[in-house]
């Protein structure tokens, strides 16, 4: 068309249509194309923009083909629609800080009623009533909510793994472990979610505990506090033990050679080396 002095047909490059299909269809060149995308219905560029503006609401839209951004204008809004605008655009900037804001404020407010409850469940329900009621707001807003904060700082010291390693080592210096250069134990990952629910439980257990080996004790501030105390020695000394003795299984173990296990022996099929070096 272009080499006899005739201009080209006008084609949609989305829909495939031509001028002679549709007479009345306002045709727009919106980019920098030449040949079959140079034209495109304003419609169908309407509903293609749409398409892309749902992926890309932020941004402007550019041409697939040669990347010129569309110049798009708007038409003209009233003084009441372009107030409701600015009000939207204000609203979505500040809703993320608002939404911090709001979580913040609910773990706050957890945390000061877990604390009341916990003080309550130690020292006992009207004994701690008569406290709170007697303290000071300001004492109590900022004193409540380090209870669980307190509680699981105190979760996340291990005594236990001093505990363990002292045993080892005066194990060694007797000789009841077998020497060796290296000796992995097993280790121990404590979970968040572990921390977080030994920690909360944690005054509950120790009122527990107390009730059921310190019914004598008259205080129910004292015998919460015992129990807190015997609860965590009796489960210290037990994962200590329990540590303890899967280290001795570590460091105890032995691979069989090959001819001397038995069928189905996870240690007989590993691999087994011969007294020569090489592999079976």
């Amino acid at each position: 068309w272009e080499r006899l002095g005739v201009p080209p047909e006008e084609s949609c490059w989305v829909c495939f249509a031509t001028e002679r299909d549709d007479v009345t269809a306002e045709w727009v060149s919106p980019c920098r194309c030449k040949g079959c995308t140079k034209w495109i219905h304003q419609t169908c560029l309407q509903r293609w923009l749409d398409e892309k503006q749902r992926s890309n609401a932020a941004g402007g839209v550019s041409c697939p083909q040669c990347g010129t951004q569309y110049h798009i204008i708007f038409p003209k809004m009233g003084p009441l629609v372009f107030f409701l605008q600015q009000v939207d655009r204000a609203l979505s900037r500040i809703s993320p800080f608002a939404a911090v804001g709001v979580l913040i404020g609910t773990a706050y407010w957890s945390a000061v009623t877990y604390g009341a409850v916990t003080v309550m469940q130690v020292v006992g329900h009207k004994k701690g009533l008569y406290v709170m009621e007697r303290a000071e707001p300001l004492v109590l807003l900022m004193g409540l909510p380090t209870i669980p904060v307190l509680l699981v700082l105190g979760k996340m010291i291990r005594w236990e793994d001093g505990v363990v390693r002292l045993w080892r080592r005066v194990s060694s210096g007797c000789g009841v472990l077998p020497p060796r250069a290296d000796r992995p134990g097993p280790e121990d990952h404590m979970s968040v979610s572990r921390i977080l629910c030994g920690a909360l439980i944690f005054p509950s257990v120790a009122s527990l505990v107390g009730r059921l080996l310190f019914r004598r004790v008259s205080s129910n501030l004292q015998r919460t506090i015992l129990g807190g105390i015997a609860f965590v020695l009796i489960k210290g000394g037990l994962k200590v033990y329990y540590k303890q003795q899967q280290y001795v299984g570590q460091t105890s173990r032995q691979i069989l050679n090959y001819p001397d296990g038995r069928a189905g022996e996870p240690a007989a099929q590993g691999g087994a080396h011969t007294e020569d070096g090489g592999n079976e």
